[in-house]
């Protein structure tokens, strides 16, 4: 919990509370990584004009707020992309914190001169994001839309055990605590085949399911939709049972989540893999696009007055980037940040109407190709150069994880709304997985800076304002 003394500090000491999300497989550990990386080295950002005009004096890792919250291992992650194995780190499977005290110069007025600005990075998973939906949301309302869901077509395939667990569970019949956990078994093995399939890009709470940690095979962990078929479960049966336990783990995991950590957060950075939408097609988007609608319901968003930033922050900026910018040409960056913008533009125009600000931007926090010109049948095409990880495969070549590849992506379409339309094939583009780039050192030895792609725009758009 955060203590006493960090609690008056905050009424006289600026600070931003930056949480960092993102749907699965988004790249908020390496986003998190490089960002903090950059501010402690004081690195050249053009964009980013706090640190372009030299007003950045110096970054530094400080005590963080609140000591019953895991640091963030920022130390383990960035030897992992620029030891010898050059690895990306592990996901983000739990809440983790970092303070960066920045010492600036104020830009100008009768405040100039010597200031700090604490930063607080909370770095959580996505799937946390998309339970806070449910506090607002019944369980035969929940059941009906996730059964639903289920039962699609382009989902049969991997729904088929868990529905036919569902069609031998009556609601209306006793409650049963071994049948309880058969059918939430099969549950959670649909909902752990939704996140590796096709559909990975969107998440289906709840969240923890997928993530328990010490809350693994706990009641509040131990349940599933049922059809009620429209009537109110009666005491003491298998609905019932389930109804309760649902209501438990909003009021016992997703609710603490929310007024703990979520609810103290004043800027918001949501990270979407945009190009593993793209490659599976509209069906893919269209759940992307319901998720991320989701998603920012969930936000207090809103404009901050001084009462409200230190009793009760609202998330004054939103800035939603589509990551691995870096597996397109520069040529195609424009297009990818514009299929973003079409995706959030519903949620974009709620949240502005509260008075906080939106932003998008194609980014890559860590940039792991180069670009150059191939010939592929006679035509010049627009390429990326990278090594691919051992055991990625393109056009049938597999890769050992040590040789560079000149690959031509694919071109998105000019006009964003033809990604609904069916104007990129599923599975056309080329997206393999490449490994970090290689460290590049000066002639004393010092590693230079991770490259990246707009990382200093996103850091503009959540920070100057603070760092003026």
């Amino acid at each position: 919990m955060r203590n006493a003394a960090d609690f008056a500090l905050s009424a006289i000491q600026p600070g931003v509370r930056l949480g960092v999300t993102g749907l699965s497989r988004s790249g908020k550990t390496v986003f998190t990584t490089a960002m903090v990386h950059h501010l402690l080295e004081v690195t050249p950002m053009p964009v980013f004009r706090a640190a372009a005009e030299g007003r950045i004096r110096r970054a530094r890792l400080a005590h963080q707020p609140d000591d019953d919250v895991p640091r963030f291992p920022y130390e383990t992650y960035l030897e992992a992309m620029t030891g010898p194995e050059r690895r990306w780190p592990q996901s983000t499977n739990r809440i983790a914190e970092l303070r960066i005290a920045i010492d600036y110069e104020r830009a100008s007025g009768w405040r100039k001169g010597p200031a700090t600005l604490n930063l607080d990075v909370v770095d959580y998973p996505g799937e946390w994001l998309t339970d806070l939906a449910l506090l607002d949301e019944s369980y035969a309302d929940w059941a009906r839309e996730t059964i639903a869901a289920a039962r699609r077509s382009d989902r049969a395939a991997i729904a088929g055990p868990w529905l036919a667990a569902l069609a031998e569970t009556d609601a209306g019949g006793a409650a049963d605590e071994a049948l309880a956990e058969r059918v939430a078994d099969a549950f959670k093995t649909y909902l752990a085949a939704l996140r590796a399939g096709p559909e990975a890009v969107a998440t289906t709470p709840p969240g923890r399911f997928l993530m328990p940690g010490d809350l693994a095979g706990s009641p509040a962990l131990t349940f599933a939709p049922l059809d009620l078929k429209g009537a109110t479960p009666a005491s003491d049966t298998m609905g019932a049972l389930m109804e309760r336990r649902f209501e438990a783990y909003k009021s016992r995991v997703v609710g603490p989540f929310f007024r703990e950590h979520f609810a103290r957060l004043d800027r918001q950075l949501v990270l979407v893999d945009v190009l593993a939408a793209l490659d599976r097609g509209p069906a893919a988007l269209a759940e992307l696009e319901v998720a991320i609608d989701r998603v920012l319901l969930a936000f207090r968003a809103g404009r901050n007055s001084l009462a409200s930033r230190i009793f009760m922050p609202r998330i004054d900026r939103v800035l939603f980037a589509a990551t691995k910018a870096d597996h397109l040409h520069q040529s195609g960056h424009a297009r990818l940040d514009a299929i973003l913008r079409l995706l959030v533009d519903r949620a974009i125009r709620r949240t502005e109407g509260a008075g906080a600000r939106v932003g998008t931007v194609a980014l890559a926090s860590v940039r792991a190709t180069r670009e150059a010109m191939v010939r592929e049948n006679g035509v010049k095409l627009p390429a990326i150069v990278g090594t691919p990880e051992a055991g990625e495969t393109i056009d049938g070549q597999a890769f050992d994880g040590l040789t560079e590849a000149a690959i031509f992506p694919g071109e998105l379409p000019e006009r964003p709304e033809a990604v609904f339309e069916g104007a990129i094939a599923p599975g056309s583009l080329r997206f393999p997985r490449f490994r970090p780039p290689a460290p590049f050192l000066d002639a004393a030895g010092r590693m230079h800076a991770l490259p990246h792609i707009r990382l200093d725009r996103a850091l503009e758009f959540l920070l100057a304002d603070r760092l003026a």
